[in-house]
């Protein structure tokens, strides 16, 4: 038997993305979601959420590339993000104060702090980002119960797309060392990292990821029911991805594999597959 954390992102991002997070989550078939809390969709899609902490680690999803329109002065491309993170130009201060914030609008409609932290587009574990991350942290998080934190740098399987993973392994390089050293736990395998096309056979990554995976292994998807939304280019992808995590085929791959999805456990050892 092995237990993986299987975690849907950018839930809030749009109510077609929710509600097929929701779905999934209903039907046992995630163990975890990120939220993008500057989404005007938050306030109204907390209450629904707010049914699966128990059974489900919900997490901050931490942003700067996606416009939610609200006058968010810090939205630039993802190229800007990687280019300056890597001459450090950016401002440690500001980036602090908007991840206060995100943390801050999470709070204020969900009731309490986020089990976890992670980044659209993995921005949270870039250069810079990542100081100003564990600032926020150490701000909003006094205590013992601490969250967990997802590291890029230890994805361990390239999907269909083995130059963006190994893009983002460079990137991110030495996130999960310093998180560590700072006393915060990070899943030590990681995947979902492939091309998002729709010409990619999902079902067959994620059978390969579920063969592949330890128990306490982490792995991500990006489900949602079919809209036409202008604003999401992988939208079509999202769509193929919920219609199999929501197949009996991905059922029968867990059981076969004795696979159960859960939240994460900072204490299971990693084991082999």
């Amino acid at each position: 038997m092995r237990k993986l954390i299987l975690c849907a992102d950018d839930f809030a991002q749009s109510a077609a993305i929710s509600e097929g997070i929701l779905r999934l989550l209903e039907q046992g078939r995630l163990s975890a979601t990120s939220v993008m809390s500057e989404s005007r969709e938050w306030p109204v899609l907390a209450a629904p959420l707010r049914r699966f902490s128990q059974d489900a680690d919900i997490g901050l999803h931490l942003n700067l590339t996606h416009d939610f329109s609200q006058g968010e002065e810090q939205v630039r491309p993802l190229s800007y993000w990687l280019l300056a993170s890597q001459l450090r130009l950016l401002s440690i201060d500001k980036l602090r104060g908007i991840f206060l914030n995100q943390i801050d609008r999470f709070c204020h409609h969900f009731g309490r702090l986020p089990d976890f932290l992670d980044g659209h587009q993995h921005i949270h574990a870039l250069p810079c980002a990542r100081t100003a991350l564990f600032q926020a942290m150490e701000q909003r998080w006094t205590g013992d119960d601490r969250p967990y934190l997802r590291a890029p740098d230890l994805l361990a399987n390239p999907g269909d797309d083995h130059f963006k993973s190994h893009l983002l392994c460079l990137l991110t390089h030495g996130f999960s060392y310093q998180a560590n050293q700072l006393g915060y736990a990070t899943p030590s395998w990681f995947a979902g990292m492939y091309s998002l096309s729709p010409e990619a056979d999902f079902a067959d990554l994620m059978e390969k990821w579920l063969a592949d995976a330890p128990s306490g292994a982490l792995m991500m998807c990006h489900p949602g029911l079919a809209a036409n939304d202008k604003d999401d280019p992988i939208g079509a992808s999202r769509a193929l991805e919920y219609a199999y995590l929501a197949s009996d085929r991905f059922g029968e791959a867990c059981r076969r594999g004795g696979i159960v999805l859960g939240r994460f456990n900072p204490t299971l050892p990693l084991s082999a597959a």
